[in-house]
């Protein structure tokens, strides 16, 4: 056996057999595992050998789950292979596994490191004569029997990432993504922990499957008690086929574990994406987006005179989004034609470019190089380049086609017009959306081209990295159906949603929180009434759940007068004081009655703190329950202030507890056990607490 030691937790990997086996993936461990503690015993009705749950579980060893590798050869043969090991390597905390078939003519590497996080992936080689036809490689992960309660997300558009609890007694539950991307309804995140596990209480094993588009989640408990998560791309019939020599790599499985809550859990996945080279070091700069202010109406004079506000109230970036190129003075044109359109812009994009520049911003685009519009000059010069199947109707979704990246002629033409676009311009960001599904797309030859679409993808953002190493890029797919750490290898931040009502980001931000740090998620503060759901909010219940991101404003600021601009410009400037304790702390989030949401960022040195309460619905109770922090450091003193907020209001001052005006100091211990009573609130309103520790 062999056994890693991570940050945070230890696994101890089996490799007597088949692919290898996690036998432990938990707490840290004292001592070894003997072989005979883990022996289980054979029972009636079963075979008489227990299969091992394998990270690739074998159907021919007798496991009676799924199968983490499925595929055939011509006429169905080797079907079901069976692998025994050949080799392997450590390397400190990373070990890769060797096995074989030789019946079937099928070669396995299964890499396993743990650091702070466990990361997982396999490759499967053909070693036979003729081609092996690949359905499923997958990655399994074995959890204990007691974790007997599922966490999910659910989701569509504008109302992305909403967890989903479930009891686990048995059986499978399962989730499949076609949509070709990762997906505003099923991302591929599943936790499974104790029952009742809390934010801060309870162990919680949490895996996520590092892909961009379709995917399969599966969480079963077996008849013989045993539980595992399996989670793999999601094929499409013949999608991958592998000649002689060739191979497949599954996408990485990032996994985590903690038995102190889903706080303590889910912060594992931030520090595994801050250890990463790629990642943001230098501020995130709050920036302006013209979408809800111009949408499609680009007029040099306004766009100026927005810039002109935008600067005025500290903003950092000036983003133009759609609306700038070839023929798109609507969405049923331009996709695929990316050159300034001298309709919209008569003096190119220089005028606006070099304004934003002169008023010490920095410039950012919007681009959508995945798609193509029937109506664009490329679609009539190349309508072979469109991802659909001959002989078929295509499926249009927002009056566009997918590009077929896949194809040498349409990757260059997308690869030539941005690298021209960022060498003719000082461009610093580009937001790169994507918004529309894969449907019955097919590739050159016929297969499905997703698989192909999405390598693809990777290799053009790559390139135009090597090319372009400092222009950052934002992951946008209709808001958040691009969320995942693979397309985070390459990109600087993700659009949360397009959705910028306060009331419905207070929970898409927290599922989002669950898997991303707040400086790579996209929040913006809106207008009043939101342009997605027509509700109204205050600017300070607006800017209470915009400040803990990476921080946006999309609102026309030429409607604001100058008090207006002054309370946002107040914002803005919060912002940018707390923005390295907000991008660089530890996020926390907590355990509340129905109709609140709470949550936060702790210093990693404890010493400071932000925490915000939010009431989304009535609540339970004329007074809500004093408002427990644990988490801080037990012997520290630390006082806590009310950080107010431009326009806010929560009644007369004489209802409030007197902290709310003066202050109070408490331990840290005192914090965890009695905890802080809060004022009453009213719904979609949002109380914001600094903690400073005085000793």
């Amino acid at each position: 056996m062999i056994h890693l030691r991570g940050r945070h937790s230890d696994v101890v990997v089996d490799l007597v057999s088949g692919a290898p086996t996690i036998v432990h993936w938990g707490a840290p461990l004292t001592g070894s595992i003997p072989a005979a503690a883990l022996e289980r015993p054979i029972v009636g009705g079963s075979a008489d050998v227990v299969a091992p749950v394998s990270i690739v579980p074998e159907h021919a060893a007798g496991f009676t789950g799924r199968p983490g590798l499925l595929g055939h050869r011509r006429r169905g043969g080797h079907w079901a292979p069976r692998f025994s090991p050949v080799a392997h390597e450590l390397d400190g905390a990373r070990l890769v596994v060797h096995a074989r078939d030789a019946v079937a003519g099928l070669t396995l590497a299964v890499t396993i490191e743990l650091d702070e996080a466990l990361v997982v992936s396999a490759e499967l080689t053909n070693d036979g004569p003729d081609r092996y036809l690949l359905d499923a490689l997958t990655i399994t992960l074995p959890v204990p029997q007691h974790a007997a309660e599922l966490g999910s997300f659910e989701g569509r558009w504008t109302r992305e990432l909403h967890p989903v609890r479930r009891p686990w007694s048995s059986g499978a539950h399962l989730v499949e993504n076609r949509r070709g991307r990762t997906s505003h309804e099923y991302p591929p995140l599943v936790f499974a922990g104790t029952p009742g596990y809390g934010e801060w209480d309870g162990a919680v094993w949490g895996a996520h499957l590092a892909w961009s588009a379709n995917h399969v989640v599966l969480a079963e408990r077996l008849p013989d008690g045993r539980r595992y998560l399996q989670l793999g791309e999601l094929l499409h019939p013949g999608e991958i086929s592998l000649e002689p020599g060739e191979s497949y790599r599954t996408p990485e499985v990032v996994a985590v574990h903690s038995d102190a809550g889903l706080t303590a859990a889910t912060q594992q996945f931030h520090r595994h994406l801050r250890a990463r080279a790629t990642h943001p070091t230098t501020p995130r700069p709050v920036l302006v987006n013209t979408w809800e202010a111009v949408y499609f109406d680009h007029d040099l004079d306004t766009l100026k005179a927005l810039a002109e506000r935008a600067a005025r109230v500290g903003i950092e970036r000036f983003v133009l989004d759609d609306g700038w190129f070839g023929s798109r003075r609507d969405d049923t044109s331009g996709l695929g034609d990316w050159v300034v359109s001298a309709q919209a812009h008569p003096g190119g994009l220089a005028p606006l470019v070099d304004h934003v520049r002169a008023l010490g911003m920095e410039f950012g685009i919007w681009v959508e190089p995945e798609m193509v519009n029937p109506d664009s000059d490329l679609y009539r010069a190349h309508p072979e380049w469109a991802l659909t199947t001959d002989g078929y109707e295509p499926v249009l979704s927002r009056n566009q086609l997918v590009l077929d990246l896949a194809q040498p002629g349409a990757f260059e033409h997308v690869l030539t017009q941005l690298d021209a676009l960022l060498d003719d311009h000082d461009i610093a960001f580009v937001k790169w959306d994507m918004n529309r599904d894969h449907i019955a797309g097919s590739g050159v030859g016929g297969a499905a081209g997703t698989h192909a679409q999405t390598v693809a993808l990777y290799r053009l953002l790559d390139e135009l990295r090597e090319r372009h190493p400092l222009v950052e890029i934002e992951s946008c797919s209709s808001g958040g159906a691009r969320i995942d750490h693979e397309i985070l290898k390459r990109t600087e931040r993700v659009w949360t949603s397009d959705c910028n009502d306060a009331l419905e980001r207070q929970t898409i931000q927290r599922g989002a929180s669950m898997l991303i740090p707040p400086e790579l998620m996209g929040a913006h503060i809106g207008p009043p009434t939101s342009h997605t759901t027509r509700r109204t909010h205050s600017l300070a219940f607006r800017a209470a759940t915009a400040l803990f991101g990476h921080l946006g404003v999309e609102w026309n600021l030429l409607s604001l007068d100058d008090g207006e601009l002054d309370a946002l410009g107040e914002v803005i400037a919060l912002h940018r004081r707390l923005r390295p304790l907000l991008h660089g702390g530890d996020v926390v989030r907590f355990d509340t009655e129905p109709g609140a949401i709470a949550h936060g960022v702790y210093a990693v040195e404890r010493d400071e703190a932000i925490v915000s309460y939010a009431q989304v619905a009535s609540a339970l109770s004329l007074t809500p329950p004093p408002f427990r922090l644990p988490g801080l450091d037990d012997d520290r003193t630390y006082r806590v202030e009310h950080l107010r907020l431009p326009g806010e209001r929560f009644g007369p001052a004489r209802t409030h507890p007197a902290w709310v005006s003066n202050g109070v100091e408490m331990t840290g211990a005192d914090l965890a056990s009695v905890g802080l009573q809060l004022p009453s609130l009213n719904p979609e309103t949002a109380i914001l607490l600094h903690l400073t520790s005085t000793s």
